[in-house]
């Protein structure tokens, strides 16, 4: 074992101790747990970086040392990166170098022509990640995220398992296709879904773009219903919808899910697998929290897809669709563990 490597054991065995969850093992019992420029100071995470990655320049946050085993944090709807304010800064302390990417449509990550078709499809995120590793020389890391950062995390694991060294994803597998969005679901599952037939409506983009703010709050109380959240916490993430793009994103990714816009040919034939459902080899914990309000798979039903060394684990504690923020020791240490599977 390498010196750098015995570091990061160490550190982290001493990290979160006391909050260690089970070891690796199917389904474990739950454990509780109660946009400025770039290069311009965040109050949470120093200065942001950017970097020329395919389509887009993407602006990320930074931390842990240099050479440190990566570890890429990905974010999801309508959410930015201070998901991962907490979790960062301890997976810098355990030895890794964490990166903390805005996703297109996001504080300042900026596509790089103003001709780019702004395109919301997952095919598409995917390969910005892979873009963004590219541009840094990554050639594997551990990828984590939720919601749509989840989602990006499982198709580059399935289609590409040698950029990902392991996998945290909340919510389990995520990936989907148009076919499969065509189909109807059960009354209550539709409900929950209202958001994506209101962004299906010229009236909904309308108001999405008129309201994004105080629609996105929305969100995140139904999502998280336990999570006392202050104001100061929300509008810190809110300043990311403010990016020019983000209306676009938004209403093309679940206009998309529905079939009811198209997507980029370049595309094509990645969705043609993604409709496959591939099966994920690499490590993989999934996490699912007690009290997520937002519309997700019950964990029984994508056990199966994960092929390789997996784990789930079940947070309680009244934590919400944003795990990575409720719950901050509870993901830190799924990464913690699946890095060093």
């Amino acid at each position: 074992m390498s010196a750098a490597r015995e570091k990061v054991d160490r550190q982290r065995r001493r990290l979160l101790g006391a909050a260690a969850l089970a070891a690796a093992g199917q389904f474990t019992m739950p454990v509780v747990f109660g946009a400025q420029a770039a290069g311009q100071p965040d109050a949470s995470f120093g200065p942001l970086k950017q970097v020329d990655a395919g389509v887009l320049k993407i602006e990320y946050a930074e931390a842990g040392p240099s050479d440190g085993p990566p570890v890429v944090l990905l974010h999801g709807w309508p959410y930015d990166i201070h998901s991962f304010v907490d979790v960062a800064p301890m997976l810098a302390s355990a030895g890794h170098r964490v990166l903390v990417p805005y996703l297109r449509g996001y504080g300042g990550t900026l596509f790089r022509s103003a001709g780019t078709f702004r395109n919301g499809e997952p095919a598409a995120l995917a390969v910005d990640l892979t873009a963004f590793m590219d541009s840094l020389k990554i050639k594997t890391a551990v990828l984590a995220g939720f919601d749509w950062g989840a989602r990006t995390a499982d198709i580059v694991a399935a289609l590409w398992p040698e950029r990902a060294k392991a996998l945290v994803s909340v919510s389990g597998y995520l990936i989907g296709s148009q076919e499969a969005g065509k189909m109807p679901l059960p009354p209550q599952a539709e409900f929950e879904w209202w958001y994506q037939f209101y962004l299906a409506t010229e009236r909904g983009r309308l108001g999405y773009e008129k309201n994004r703010r105080d629609f996105n709050k929305l969100i995140w109380q139904l999502a998280s219903p336990k999570w006392a959240f202050d104001d100061a916490t929300y509008a810190r993430s809110a300043a990311a919808f403010d990016n020019p793009d983000h209306v676009d994103i938004v209403v093309h990714n679940y206009r998309w899910r529905l079939g009811l816009a198209e997507g980029e040919a370049e595309y094509a034939e990645m969705e043609k697998q993604l409709a496959t459902a591939p099966t994920i080899h690499v490590p993989t914990i999934t996490l699912e929290s007690d009290a997520n309000g937002a519309p997700h798979p019950a964990p029984s039903s994508y056990a199966k897809m994960f092929t390789g060394k997996y784990e789930h684990r079940q947070i309680e504690g009244g934590v919400g669709h944003n795990l990575p923020q409720e719950a901050p020791k509870a993901f830190t240490q799924a990464v913690l563990d699946v890095a060093g599977s």
